[in-house]
């Protein structure tokens, strides 16, 4: 169960780099834009840094089923880190929306908007640690 453990962290490190990393190529996509700038490289950056990262999702959340089924659902910290869990693939398809978006060259906020939009996986991240290693309640 340990080498699981060991690979649910792998492919969450993955994802969570993907996930932290994308609207970083959404502020430089309209930024460049706005300056008249080739943007069509981060379009590819963007759509295969999605691929990539929704691969790792897949693995994270198969990893962590498997990691439920092998010490039991128990404690309060579990469903509330689940909750937490689901904001975060919500968030990663609300990304996927805005990298198709950026494909046609529709994508329409600012950079500011999307440097705080940067900021919101973290906030959902933190409490999941805290909940994973400090267990609450």
């Amino acid at each position: 169960m340990l080498w699981v453990k060991v690979f649910h962290i792998l492919a969450m490190t993955s994802w969570m780099a993907g996930v932290l990393y994308l609207p970083r190529i959404f502020v430089h996509f309209v930024e460049g834009n706005n300056a008249d700038q080739d943007v069509s490289r981060l379009k590819i950056m963007g759509a295969k840094l999605y691929k990539f990262s929704s691969i790792m999702m897949l693995f994270t959340l198969g990893l962590g089923l498997w990691l439920w089924l092998g010490y039991g659902f128990s404690g309060g910290w579990l469903h509330a880190k689940m909750l937490f869990v689901g904001l975060l693939v919500a968030y990663h398809f609300k990304s996927g929306a805005m990298v198709k978006q950026m494909q046609v060259g529709e994508l329409g906020k600012s950079s500011r908007y999307y440097r705080l939009y940067n900021e919101l996986p973290l906030l959902l991240f933190i409490p999941i640690l805290i909940l994973v290693v400090v267990k609450p309640f």
